[in-house]
């Protein structure tokens, strides 16, 4: 396997790294009690997902 003969500088590998950042997660409205959640999520407001109850919550 070939190896780097030289280091490489750190702003070459900041150079690299630019493109990895975090993003804010998608947030949309729950058709049951229109709290804020997540996609694909069970509510942790009322507990339901898909139009029927998943987890009591207290």
């Amino acid at each position: 396997m070939p190896n780097p003969k030289r280091r490489h500088s750190k702003s070459r590998g900041a150079k690299r790294r630019t493109h990895y950042k975090a993003t804010a997660p998608t947030v949309m409205s729950c058709p049951n009690c229109s709290a804020a959640k997540q996609p694909h999520i069970v509510c942790p407001s009322c507990g339901y997902y898909n139009g029927r109850k998943i987890i009591t919550v207290d």
